[in-house]
């Protein structure tokens, strides 16, 4: 089988992360993988597997005719079968079905918003779903959206997966005193509820100085960063809450943390906990999109209400002042992860599923 990723950007987000995922995973897996950013390169690129072959199209517009003859040589070259479209990379795997028709379309729905998805509306999406053989979907609600909302009947839920965390040279020390660091891996988006977080850090640092929350995701530089940087100046908590932008070494900071957040108010089933899993650490979450499927008890994490603080801030106070409960809570998810969220497990059923849909290419 021959499949090509196709992806927006190579910035540091979920959905762009499982685009290298799959390319890493199937270099080893089938006979041709590749991947191919469309409008913008980015910190990624860096772990992009040496196997995998690799194409920037340098898009600048939302029909750029020259992006997509790049795109159409690139696939008649390489004898690419099947198109992974991930997120928005949809339509233009979908102009160039038209002068490739044999070409088949799978589409990858990352979407993060799964709350409420009764609003979701999307006309060309809804339209260019006839030109789909399957679509994947990162959670169970997102599958049962498609199977309703889209023109394609044959949707399936793959939860994401971890592959190795690639790491560089570049030295990764966070800010802080050893042993009492508490992270998030987050990019500043108001979904991820930021703003929560530094409340909760101003009531956890009151009574426990010495501990620090390490905010790590890409900043946008708008609106919405800057009331968190001034949230932070305000409540006087420089010394407390640290902000590093998007990084390549996530693994080495993990490495220097303890305890692990995610105060979502929307998820689908996010990477960052299946990281916090993979390096062992303790974990308090939202009960939002899949999380409480990867932390079913409280024998491998806390999973609480978004924006409940007192329980937030009392949950955390306790693994704080227990150490030997950090320990256990992270070894017991860092077994659910292995288990049910490896790469291989995960890709193995992707290609059956592959093989299993109507007239697609074997």
């Amino acid at each position: 089988m021959r499949i090509v990723q196709i992806i927006d950007s190579l910035e540091s987000g979920g959905a762009e992360r499982m685009a290298v995922n799959y390319a890493n995973a199937l270099c080893k897996k089938i006979e041709f993988s590749g991947l191919i950013a469309t409008r913008k390169e980015g910190q990624l690129l860096s772990q992009i597997d040496k196997q995998v072959s690799y194409l920037f199209l340098k898009k600048n517009k939302s029909i750029d005719l020259k992006a997509v003859s790049r795109l159409r040589q690139y696939l008649k070259n390489n004898k690419v079968e099947v198109i992974h479209a991930h997120s928005s990379s949809f339509f233009i795997a979908i102009l160039v079905k038209f002068v490739l028709p044999q070409i088949k379309i799978v589409w990858h729905d990352h979407y993060g918003i799964s709350q409420d998805l009764s609003l979701r509306k999307n006309l060309s999406l809804k339209l260019g779903s006839f030109f789909f053989s399957g679509i994947i979907s990162v959670n169970s609600s997102l599958k049962n959206w498609a199977l309703s909302y889209l023109s394609c009947p044959n949707a399936e839920f793959f939860p994401n997966f971890i592959g190795e965390l690639y790491s560089t040279s570049e030295k990764m020390v966070l800010k802080g005193n050893d042993g009492k660091r508490i992270i998030c891996l987050a990019n500043l988006r108001p979904q991820k509820n930021h703003e929560f977080l530094i409340d909760t850090a101003y009531l956890i640092c009151s009574k426990n100085p010495d501990w620090s929350f390490h905010l790590l995701g890409k900043d946008f530089q708008d609106s919405h960063s800057e009331l968190l940087y001034k949230k932070v100046n305000d409540l006087k908590l420089q010394e407390h809450v640290f902000f590093y932008g998007s990084i390549n070494n996530v693994g080495k900071a993990l490495e220097q943390c303890d305890i692990a957040v995610l105060p979502s108010i929307s998820e689908g089933l996010p990477l960052a906990v299946l990281e916090y899993g993979l390096y062992k650490l303790p974990v308090i979450a939202t009960n939002v999109g899949e999380i409480s499927k990867i932390i079913i008890s409280e024998k491998e994490g806390f999973v609480i209400e978004s924006n409940n603080i007192e329980q937030f801030n009392e949950v955390l106070q306790s693994l704080i002042d227990n150490e030997k409960k950090r320990i256990e809570l992270g070894q017991n998810l860092n077994k659910v992860v292995s288990f049910n969220y490896s790469e291989e497990a995960i890709i193995n059923d992707y290609i059956l599923w592959l093989n299993s849909l109507p007239n697609f290419a074997k």
